[in-house]
């Protein structure tokens, strides 16, 4: 079979910056049975093609960017026709997923994996901000064949707008990321990490909030925040106006090689986002025998209370309490992690790639709903 995947980026010729692991194991186990052909909207800012995971990567570039897109999967066509078109994200990916697919009468699948279908006003964030976009999104999720999510809250959240969708979660590559067993803490101060990029959406000043509030109560412990700060600095100057800065480390971004010793050394990942789809960190710290507590966002939802913490969105004192209790009981912890550990296991990056393989090969134009799947995929109007 041959298949199209568009993508927003995270395919970076690298193989390592810029890049998403979830979405690098997906292509890597896909092109092992198809050929895969990888659209990426922008990954660099120029046009371009390489070779990555074993799929051709055809960056597209700024300018015009669907509407080259879609040439582009239309003259890759022409050379060889294309049996499914994937968008991994909806937005313009979706929307160039399902344009494309209905130019060439083929099955396009949609893969909600971010914040396409939230309007977060106060932060300038979501897909559902605008008109436009809620039209556009109306438009991708009731035009695709299939729509996937990786969690329950957001399938809620597409029922609730009149789309069926399929769970698939996207999972963690246990070859380059493999599964350790639990481990009882150290003695000394607890070691807490938190990975992602420094935005508004993950809400680091909910959590260095929470945090200064457990150096108050006496908690002994040191974080280190890893990844890409986009916020000029804010929230080092937040780490000093609380007076954070004997306790917080801000790593930057780690490549995956770089990320696991730290993830290692670690007691507990804390997050406070906004919103999440995912998030895959959650998977990597279950595979990596540690445990969670974050906001009620995607996973966090599914996984709580058995297999990680979740608290209120926004609510600083209810994250400290959250971490405070799952430190204070070991027992509990090892619990916690044990179960997450069989829960990400169960849904590595193999798993995706087989419940995306069902999906291509059970999709059909003519029916627009998935044989023997039709209760689970179908988009309704």
């Amino acid at each position: 079979m041959k298949l199209a995947l568009v993508v927003p980026g995270g395919v970076d010729r690298s193989g390592e910056y810029r890049v998403i692991p979830a979405l690098l194991a997906l292509i890597e186990r896909l092109a092992r049975t198809h050929e895969v052909h990888v659209f990426a909207l922008q990954q660099e800012a120029a046009a371009g093609r390489w070779e990555l995971a074993g799929a051709s990567i055809h960056n597209i570039g700024a300018g015009w960017t669907r509407w080259r897109a879609i040439a582009a999967i239309r003259a890759e066509h022409r050379r060889a026709p294309f049996d499914r078109i994937q968008a991994i994200f909806s937005g313009s990916c979706g929307l160039v997923a399902v344009a494309a697919a209905r130019l060439l009468r083929l099955p396009s699948l949609v893969h909600v994996a971010g914040g396409e279908l939230v309007a977060l006003h106060a932060i300038d964030y979501g897909g559902r901000l605008q008109w436009k976009g809620r039209l556009r999104e109306a438009c991708v999720l009731r035009a695709a064949d299939v729509v996937t999510a990786a969690s329950a809250p957001v399938i809620e959240a597409l029922r609730a707008l009149g789309v069926a969708a399929r769970r698939v979660p996207l999972g963690v590559d246990l070859r380059t990321w493999p599964p350790l067993a639990p481990r009882a803490r150290r003695a000394g101060p607890a070691r807490l990490i938190h990975v992602a990029s420094l935005n508004r959406v993950k809400d680091q000043p909910i959590l260095l909030r929470a945090l200064a509030m457990l150096r108050d109560a006496g908690l002994a412990f040191r974080m280190d925040i890893v990844g890409v700060d986009t916020l000029q600095g804010e929230m080092q100057q937040l780490v000093h106006q609380l007076g954070l800065e004997n306790c917080v480390n801000f790593l930057g971004f780690k490549t995956q090689r770089e990320l696991r010793p730290l993830m290692e050394a670690a007691d507990l990942l804390v997050m406070s986002s906004l919103h999440e789809a995912g998030p895959l960190v959650l998977l990597e710290a279950a595979v990596a025998g540690v445990p969670a507590v974050g906001t009620g966002v995607g996973h966090f939802v599914e996984w709580s209370p058995a297999a990680a913490r979740s608290v209120p969105v926004g609510d600083a004192d209810a994250l400290a309490d959250a971490v405070r209790q799952v430190l204070a009981d070991e027992p509990l912890r090892l619990r916690m992690v044990q179960a997450a550990q069989c829960r990400a296991l169960l849904e590595d990056a193999d798993s995706t790639a087989r419940l995306f393989d069902a999906l291509y090969r059970h999709a059909c134009t003519e029916s627009r709903e998935s044989a023997g799947l039709a209760g689970d995929v179908k988009s309704k109007p």
